[in-house]
């Protein structure tokens, strides 16, 4: 496999494209001291993310709310919920998860 100077190009450029939104920001609020009520404010904003992205998944099917359009995930949720509350490991957490969906469509 040859590398040509175009695809060099997009490999670099792309490595740019994603570098740049990551090194700014840490690179401007290095300089300031970030306001403590501010600080805690942005703690919070993982588990909304995380949060929004897991209703979205669990909760919506075909563009509607439906319980019953994700049942195997929602099964499959609790006892990842479980988990990750009880380790609060990542790596265990999305094994469990993996492996909870995998039984589930297997099984049923």
């Amino acid at each position: 496999m040859t590398v040509t100077a175009y695809g060099l190009a997009v490999i670099i450029g792309c490595c740019l494209v994603t570098l740049i939104p990551r090194i700014t920001p840490i690179m401007l609020f290095s300089k300031f001291k970030i306001p403590e009520g501010l600080s805690k404010w942005l703690a919070h904003v993982p588990v909304a993310v995380m949060t929004a992205l897991l209703v979205n998944e669990l909760l919506i099917a075909d563009g509607k709310v439906s319980v019953s359009g994700n049942l195997y995930e929602l099964i499959a949720a609790v006892p990842t919920f479980i988990v990750a509350i009880k380790t609060k490991s990542p790596i265990f957490t999305v094994a469990v998860g993996v492996i909870s969906l995998m039984l589930l469509r297997m099984f049923f």
